[in-house]
């Protein structure tokens, strides 16, 4: 073969190997054979005619008896009026050949369990897709759809905090599977830059403000304003630049005038401080916009058309909140309250809530926009709202199924085995800015993403610092950079990796190997059901799991030794799971080390 064939087999093997999905196909395969023996024992009268009944296909937790397991024959007992063992007896007398399937042999387990065994020809394929394919994990799962993944949103008045670091994480690395599962995805940070909140901040921003010149006896300050000290800076750097001149100026205007000032230079930061984190959004999508444009009362006059809104007899519009909450469960009523009461969207003075915003905001994502689905990473202390969130997408026309909330628990910050309140530079509570400057970047995603978004975490500061395999992420780079370093030193004596085509003949057969490749055939449908869940940390933990399957494969099977075939399908097997891990921590935005 010269080297022109060599190329273009090689690039029609590639394109073979887009979008594969090894596990996908194997089950796929098992019950096309498994249908057609059935078909095929009816049609011969080894089965009495029926209809098929529902079966399971799957991939067992322990592949010592079989590689895909079938509980048709139990599935079928009734409708065949025959028992299991029978039925899996009559499967198997009429499976198709296998000869031409990427399976070796079928076997009956117990009262009537079918096993299939991959065949070597499938665990090879594996490697081929692996190292063929840079972006092999990749899947077209989600057809191009368009989602909304909304996330941190944090309030532009103060610093983020420690639950506004574990949902940019979440939110960032979510929107990375959904992208790998074959969406087409758009992150979002919705800008909180109206409504009451600024208004607080505006009178904050002016009690300090004022207090500069006159005195804080003199000037009292709020008792629903913000307390933090950065309020404080920013009043000091106003008075830096233009003095005392806002301080005749009449209160509206000396607090507009303040907001003008602080609430870009907050928002910068925002954007600053999570571009440090290696977030970075699509759209940042501001509430003004909403109330400037007029959709805000767009969707009112909406709701009050459609019958879901009345107005009450002091003029406020109110929504019947019970008429569609019911549908999604849990009620945003308080303790006291029997039963959900209908809730103000317009105050009696005409300003808007933050709920109409809010639905507008949606509806903005769903009917304006088009997004097929929008998804929200919130707090769990919203957990009343998401009922009442959906439910108003049905009162506006919309379906209240396309707006996923995923709520998430809190962040309890750890050191030295004890909780941490305080940051020790500001003596405040700590804030994302905080957390950055105490852990590593690649600790603080990984580590965000190694529990489900339902469950309470422990952030270990001591554990994020660690530079050995205790900590996780440094313990899935090192594989990685294990890897590079074999491969430069097999290069340094003269052995390169010479493509698919120079162990064409070879069979893995190690278990190690076997148990390494089944692990790289599982990355694409695990990035599948992170995006079927919601749930990133599927793939951190399959990561860790990769990285010690190689490690026990390194320490078993020798490469630079082998004979020669057999160490270039090794060296493929060590590409593979190069790929697969530098493709997550690239997904995630964390460092791909080839040296530690």
């Amino acid at each position: 073969m010269d080297a022109n064939e060599y190329g273009a087999l090689t690039e029609e093997m590639r394109q073979a190997y887009q979008n594969y999905n090894p596990r996908r196909d194997a089950l796929a395969e098992a019950r096309a054979l498994l249908t057609l023996a059935a078909e095929k024992a009816m049609a011969a009268g080894a089965l009495p005619a029926a209809e098929l009944p529902a079966f399971i296909v799957e991939i067992p937790a322990d592949v010592k008896n079989g590689d895909v397991a079938s509980n048709l024959a139990m599935a079928g007992a009734r409708a065949f009026k025959k028992a299991p063992r029978q039925i899996a007896e009559a499967l198997l007398a009429h499976l198709p050949a296998l000869e031409n399937s990427i399976f070796s042999k079928a076997e009956i387990a117990g009262p009537g369990f079918i096993n299939l065994f991959l065949s070597p020809a499938w665990f090879s394929s594996v490697v081929y897709g692996a190292t063929l394919n840079g972006q092999y994990g990749r899947t077209g799962y989600g057809g191009g759809e368009a989602v909304n993944v909304e996330f941190v949103s944090a309030n532009p008045t103060g610093p983020m905090h420690l639950g506004n670091a574990r949902g940019g994480a979440l939110g960032d690395c979510l929107a990375a599977v959904l992208d790998w599962a074959g969406y087409n995805v758009t992150r979002e940070f919705y800008v909180n830059d109206a409504g009451n909140q600024i208004q607080k901040f505006g009178k904050s921003l002016s009690a300090r403000y004022l207090q500069l010149y006159q005195g804080e006896q003199a000037v009292p300050f709020p008792e629903d304003g913000y307390q933090g000290e950065d309020i404080k800076a920013l009043a000091k750097e106003f008075a830096a630049l233009h003095g005392d001149a806002l301080v005749e100026a009449a209160e509206e205007a000396r607090r507009a005038a303040l907001i003008g000032y602080a609430l870009p230079k907050n928002i910068a930061g925002l954007e600053r401080d999570l571009a440090k984190y290696r977030i970075h959004y699509d759209v940042w999508f501001r509430e003004s916009a909403l109330h400037d444009s007029g959709a805000v009362q767009a969707v009112v006059d909406r709701l009050l058309a459609s019958g879901a809104c009345y107005k009450a007899e002091d003029g406020a519009v109110m929504y019947k909140s019970a008429q569609f909450t019911e549908k999604y469960g849990a009620a945003n009523k308080k303790r006291d309250e029997d039963e959900v009461k209908d809730e103000v969207l317009v105050r009696a003075n005409g300003i808007p809530t933050y709920f109409a915003a809010d639905i507008a905001y949606h509806y903005n994502k769903l009917a304006v926009r088009g997004f097929s689905r929008a998804i929200d990473i919130w707090g769990a202390d919203h957990h009343g709202h998401v009922a009442r969130m959906k439910g108003a997408m049905d009162a506006v026309g919309l379906d209240g199924e396309k707006l996923d909330i995923v709520l998430m628990q809190l962040v309890n910050l750890m050191k030295d085995g004890k909780p941490v309140r305080m940051s020790k530079r500001t003596g405040k509570a700590i804030t994302l800015s905080d957390l950055l400057d105490e852990a590593p970047i690649d600790s603080t995603r990984f580590f965000f993403n190694m529990r489900e978004a339902g469950s309470a975490m422990d952030f270990d500061l001591d554990l994020a610092v660690r530079e050995d395999s205790e900590n996780p992420v440094y313990y899935v780079q090192y594989a990685h950079a294990r890897i590079c370093s074999i491969l430069k030193k097999l290069a340094a004596e003269g052995v390169q990796y010479e493509g698919p085509v120079a162990w064409a003949g070879v069979q893995f057969a190690e278990p190690a190997e076997l148990d390494l490749i089944r692990a790289v055939s599982a990355f694409p449908a695990e990035i599948v059901l992170a995006a079927q869940k919601y749930d990133p940390a599927r793939i951190t933990r399959y990561v860790i799991d990769l990285a010690g399957a190689f490690h026990k494969f390194y320490n078993t099977c020798r490469i630079k030794e082998a004979e020669p075939a057999v160490r270039q399908a090794r060296m493929a097997l060590c590409l593979a799971v190069k790929q697969v891990i530098a493709n997550v921590l690239t997904m995630f935005k964390i460092t791909v080390p080839e040296s530690m």
